[in-house]
């Protein structure tokens, strides 16, 4: 893992109203595992608590999965993507490595 500098697009901002917080994109990019994905890009998952309901419905635990590329100079988050989970888990078979 790297230690630059993390940015977000403003595409990226604004996904996190999906759910995730900027300090969780910057911890998940830290802590977790990367894998390559498309066009250069690079995903890592992370789960947290999360004790609290979204869009109605209660959940226990989220996921937060960002896609980023590594720059020289920094590592640009693109999007990020957030799942919650009803009683924790993976919710994706191939992410089980991650956790």
């Amino acid at each position: 893992m790297s230690k630059k500098p993390i940015l977000f697009t403003q595409h990226a901002t604004l996904r996190l109203a999906r759910g995730a917080t900027a300090d969780e994109v910057i911890a998940c990019i830290q802590k977790a595992p990367w894998r390559p994905t498309t066009q250069g890009r690079w995903e890592c998952l992370w789960e947290f608590p999360f004790e609290g309901y979204w869009n109605g419905k209660r959940y226990n635990r989220k996921q937060v999965r960002p896609i980023f590329v590594e720059k020289t100079d920094a590592i640009v988050v693109i999007t990020v993507y957030v799942y919650f989970l009803p009683k924790g888990g993976v919710k994706e078979e191939n992410h089980a490595d991650y956790l």
